[in-house]
């Protein structure tokens, strides 16, 4: 029993080192030719939004709306790559019985 415990608490060691490592990372995307941009970090929070004024008129609003769409998904996409990336770099998670 001890010895999952430990095993317990070296995971939580190992995601508490993850995720301070993944708190210095940050994606920047662009969309709509660069009249999007978008800034996520890697707690997946958008940090900084850009938009363009000229597509903040109501006859741009689906635009506005597909252009902000496309950009959430692709930081999350670069995001999720970059955490990916670090978790195998750390040496992934391991594996505990009876936890996964």
């Amino acid at each position: 029993m001890f010895n999952k415990l430990k095993q317990f608490k070296d995971l939580r060691d190992k995601a508490k080192d993850l995720q301070n490592t993944l708190s210095k990372e940050s994606v920047t995307v662009e969309a709509v030719g660069g009249k999007i941009k978008l800034t996520m970090d890697g707690n997946l929070t958008l940090a900084k939004i850009f938009i363009d004024p000229e597509l903040l008129s109501p006859s741009k609003k689906e635009k506005l709306e597909a252009g902000v769409k496309e950009a959430h998904a692709d930081a999350m996409k670069k995001m999720q790559r970059i955490m990916a990336m670090k978790m195998k770099d750390m040496g992934g998670l391991p594996n505990i019985p009876g936890l996964n």
